[in-house]
């Protein structure tokens, strides 16, 4: 197997990563500052649609988790790039927060529930019968089914919550439709990703707390890949997977003297050099 190049850029999920339950987790803010130190392209990732960049900026912030906007990538943002690709100045029927109709509304979407080009499902925590009946029957009526993401269900103080892919699940149920995913484990998200920071996968981690999430999709998308301990996946449940990834930790903390600062770098360089 050839030798894996030196890492130049790094994504991590933020959510069983950076925190839990609104919490830091300790090392994640020692591993940021190592980040921005770097000067590394790096990217901040989640699933959850619900929020914007700038919403999650200060809510790490509060959190003492200086993320900037621009490092921060979502599936609503993955979602929206994939739908300017596919047709600019579309229309959408959406069902979500401001995460997502912010993204639509930002790259030229008409949001409309007549006759729209798109029923776009994000997450949110009131989804209605109204407006899940009003989704089933326009999908049925011709508009292509896009979701963001396929979690099955979200973490809460209370317990889990379901999530995006339960309600997915659903409509297509009600309509024969499967829906396109934009969010991970769709090497898409990933992608998008890293065509906005100007990275490379061959240079590239990916830092997740799930397999089926953060491990696939890095896997997909050509990164390495690190597993941390500190959501959901145990270390019983990597062998239930068919892959697994590069590298197993215990938590972010373990990954902080991994990030290379510039005199690192440069002796890093010069060692290869000879």
């Amino acid at each position: 197997m050839a030798e894996r190049k030196p890492i130049t850029s790094w994504l991590t999920d933020m959510d069983g990563v950076l925190i839990h339950e609104g919490t830091p987790i300790p090392g994640a803010d020692a591993f940021i500052k190592r980040l921005r130190d770097s000067g590394l392209p790096f990217l901040v990732l989640t699933n959850n649609s619900i929020y914007t960049a700038r919403d999650l900026h200060a809510r790490l912030q509060r959190m003492g988790l200086d993320v900037p906007v621009k490092n921060i990538w979502t599936s609503a943002l993955a979602t929206a790039q994939f739908l300017d690709d596919q047709r600019p100045g579309g229309t959408a029927y959406v069902i979500g927060e401001a995460g997502l109709t912010t993204a639509l509304h930002d790259i030229g979407y008409v949001l409309t529930d007549h006759d729209p080009d798109y029923v776009v499902l994000g997450e949110t925590r009131t989804y209605s019968f109204e407006a899940l009946t009003k989704a089933i029957r326009l999908i049925n009526a011709g508009a292509r089914f896009i979701c963001t993401n396929p979690d099955e269900t979200g973490p809460s103080a209370e317990g889990p919550l379901p999530a995006t892919g339960s309600v997915a699940a659903l409509i297509t149920k009600a309509t024969g439709k499967d829906p396109y995913f934009a969010g991970k484990p769709n090497p898409l998200m990933m992608r998008t990703g890293l065509n906005a920071i100007g990275a490379h996968s061959e240079t590239s981690a990916m830092i997740g707390d799930r397999m089926d999430t953060d491990v696939l999709a890095g896997l997909e998308a050509g990164m390495q890949t690190f597993l941390v301990l500190t959501g959901l996946t145990t270390v019983a449940d990597i062998d239930r997977y068919p892959f697994g990834p590069s590298h197993v930790v215990e938590s972010i903390a373990d990954l902080v003297d991994l990030v290379e600062l510039p005199d690192q770098a440069d002796q890093s360089a010069a060692g290869n050099r000879d």
